[in-house]
Formats: C-alpha cells, sequence, structure tokens
C-alpha cells in the first residue's frame, strides 16, 4: 500500500467546496469592504476560489478576535485548544460576528457631523472673503 499524502490540504474535498450556486462566483466587494476595527469578533469561513491567506481547514468555523492588520490582511487570535493561535487572514475568509448596519450607520452619521461643519466652515470663509474685498 501506498502512504496517503500528508499535504496542507489533504482531506478537505469536503469542507473547502462550494455548492452548485456558488461555484465560479467571485466574493462579493460589500464582504470585503466591511469596515473591521481592532477588538471585533469574526467568524473564519474560507472561501475555496482564494487560495490567498486561507487558513488551515483546522481553524474552519472557529471565532477569532481581530489584534492587527497586516496590509489587505487581517490578523485574527484563535483559541486552538488552550492555545492562542495568530492567523493572518484575508478578508474574503472571514464574516463578522457583530452587525454590520450599525457599523455603516455610525460611519454615515461621522460624515453627515463633517459636511456640517465643512458648511459652517464654507460660510466662514465665504465671510472673510467678502470683507475683504
Amino acid at each position: 500500500m501506498v502512504k496517503a499524502p500528508q499535504g496542507l490540504r489533504h482531506r478537505t474535498r469536503k469542507i473547502f467546496r462550494k455548492s452548485v450556486r456558488e461555484r465560479g462566483a467571485v466574493p462579493p466587494l460589500s464582504s470585503i469592504l466591511i469596515p473591521y476595527k481592532i477588538g471585533d469578533y469574526v467568524h473564519i469561513d474560507v472561501n475555496p476560489s482564494i487560495h490567498q491567506g486561507m487558513p488551515h481547514r483546522r481553524y474552519v468555523g472557529k471565532t477569532g478576535k481581530i489584534i492587527g492588520f497586516r496590509g489587505r490582511a487581517i490578523i485574527v487570535e484563535v483559541m486552538q485548544g488552550s492555545k492562542k493561535k495568530q492567523l493572518t487572514l484575508f478578508p474574503e475568509h472571514i464574516k463578522p460576528a457583530f452587525n454590520v448596519t450599525e457599523r455603516i450607520n455610525e460611519i454615515i452619521q461621522k460624515l453627515k457631523e463633517l459636511n456640517k461643519i465643512r458648511a459652517e466652515q464654507r460660510k466662514l470663509m465665504l465671510q472673510i472673503l467678502g470683507k475683504v474685498k
């Protein structure tokens, strides 16, 4: 008998498989552009069509805490038994464990406040320029 291969993705035929309707689909931009912050909790959900930044199969389905960023990648801390492991994952392989609409509403609120400040500064500048002429 020949020894079974022990590669990085061995025994992943079912865990790294997409459903029939998902095959060939690229991850939507809305899932990639979610604004994550340090301290947020995320679920590890692998997208098998993107090979970069993919975690090992033992971490699929785990929930971790974001502890940092490295370029486009996100550093997630996961408990593996009694040990803490740091995984460097791409955003395609994680899903937020928090309410995304609340985060988006916070950003919209900040943008509205900035627009109010900008309008006030614009009025002030026009008044100053009107006095100079």
